[in-house]
């Protein structure tokens, strides 16, 4: 998954007859400190985001699964996420030892 910002709307005159009423959107692909990555590029809307949303993105065979109804579209990049709250802390930040706890671990 991947961030990414919308900045528009796509206009389709002729889709792929499954993806009749799904609205495409013109989003910028963003790194992990929200700057741009590449060109824009074209989702398929599942969550009803808006202009200027911060959202997370499926691409390949998950964002065709992300659609509601039918799971054999073309599609290769879907929103499956708005981003309400983001908290990105230093990479030496983490602490990932496991802790005592009621299940033994393996």
């Amino acid at each position: 998954m991947i961030f990414g910002r919308v900045r528009g709307v796509a206009i389709s005159t002729i889709k792929y007859p499954d993806m009749a009423g799904c609205r495409l959107l013109v989003v910028q692909p963003l790194n992990s400190k929200l700057e741009p990555v590449g060109g824009l590029q074209v989702a398929v809307d599942v969550v009803e985001a808006g202009e200027g949303d911060l959202c997370v993105m499926a691409r390949s065979r998950e964002a065709a699964l992300a659609l509601p109804d039918v799971k054999f579209v073309p599609v290769d990049l879907a929103l499956v996420g708005l981003v309400d709250e983001l908290q990105v802390r230093p990479d030496g930040d983490f602490d990932f030892t496991l802790k005592a706890g009621t299940a033994r671990y393996s």
